[in-house]
């Protein structure tokens, strides 16, 4: 069952004699002579890594992504700062967010309409993230990419108090590939997790233009609320912001907050961009997610009185 899917020196050192010949050298130690040429140790060359050229709808989406962030970025949009004292938010407005976005889903299975409301849903067991990057990408962007990744997850296990971690066999794979390779890296992803199929990754393949990001999270044991797997996917055509902007967004979602709201402020899951990366309004989301007292399968009415009680002690905590 699919469930949660939300779119966004060595040193060297050398001897030299003055005189610039061997003849004009002192000995100045005792060599011990060899009967047989020492063989050298082989060389292995290794090629360097290179990506894999793009095709022009690769590079033109590459362009038209840039333009979309320096437009945000020049409307004060996609902001770094975890929200301010222009931002304030209430116990009662913590609450009322964290039913819109835990509650409900952003879109249906195939990223088309809306989704319903449905019961909390969360892992269980620990989240073993890994990327999968597409032959396209750069090395330069892969090393940044991976460790904006291993310090978001720990990021991720602290505030949670979930085991989040980048090693051990992947359960939540991250795809990083361009227009040209997407398709191939998620065939690649559907032979990683079992109970992922290739058929189930379709509406990721088919991403629209205008979705920068996604993720698709799957219930494939017993119980239909527990999280057993996810893969997100990111173009890696977006620009460094939208990008690390998308690895905050959809691997949260990824976790169990599931939809967008538009009332939700300051947060990462609202449509309006304003903030890019996951702000302290959101480390408090996700802490009531994986709180004790809920469990996975409540519904809203369910869990009202409980999340009120958890909203009003973050919110005095941080006051």
């Amino acid at each position: 069952m699919i469930w949660g899917v939300t779119h966004r020196a060595t040193r060297v050192a050398a001897l030299m004699c003055a005189a610039g010949s061997l003849a004009a050298c002192d000995v100045l130690f005792p060599v011990e002579p060899t009967l047989k040429p020492q063989a050298r140790p082989a060389v292995v060359s290794v090629p360097p890594q290179v990506a894999r050229p793009t095709s022009q709808k690769s590079a033109m989406l590459r362009s038209y992504l840039n333009q979309v962030e320096q437009a945000q970025l020049s409307q004060g949009l996609l902001r770094q700062d975890g929200g301010g004292l222009d931002a304030p938010f209430t116990p009662d407005v913590l609450a009322r967010n964290f039913e819109q976005i835990a509650f409900y889903n952003e879109y249906d299975g195939n990223f088309v309409g809306r989704g319903g409301s449905s019961p909390l849903r969360r892992w269980q067991g620990p989240v073993r993230m890994e990327v999968l990057f597409g032959p396209g990408v750069p090395p330069s962007q892969r090393r940044a990419d991976q460790d904006a990744i291993n310090r978001y997850s720990r990021r991720l296990a602290r505030v949670t108090g979930h085991p989040v971690s980048a090693i051990g066999a992947p359960n939540f794979l991250i795809v990083i590939a361009s227009e040209d390779d997407r398709a191939d890296t998620l065939a690649e992803a559907a032979t990683r997790i079992p109970g992922i199929t290739s058929n189930s990754l379709r509406a990721l393949r088919n991403m629209r233009r205008d979705t920068y990001c996604a993720v698709a999270a799957y219930a494939a044991g017993s119980d239909p609320s527990v999280y057993t797997a996810a893969v997100a996917v990111i173009r890696a055509e977006n620009p460094d912001l939208l990008r690390l902007s998308c690895i905050h967004e959809e691997l949260a979602q990824g976790l169990g907050l599931a939809n967008d709201s538009p009332a939700a402020r300051p947060s990462i899951f609202n449509d309006d961009d304003e903030f890019a990366l996951l702000t302290d309004h959101d480390e408090l989301l996700l802490q009531m997610l994986y709180d004790p007292r809920l469990r996975p399968g409540m519904s809203a009415a369910e869990a009202a009185p409980i999340t009120r009680i958890i909203a009003r002690e973050l919110v005095k905590g941080e006051l």
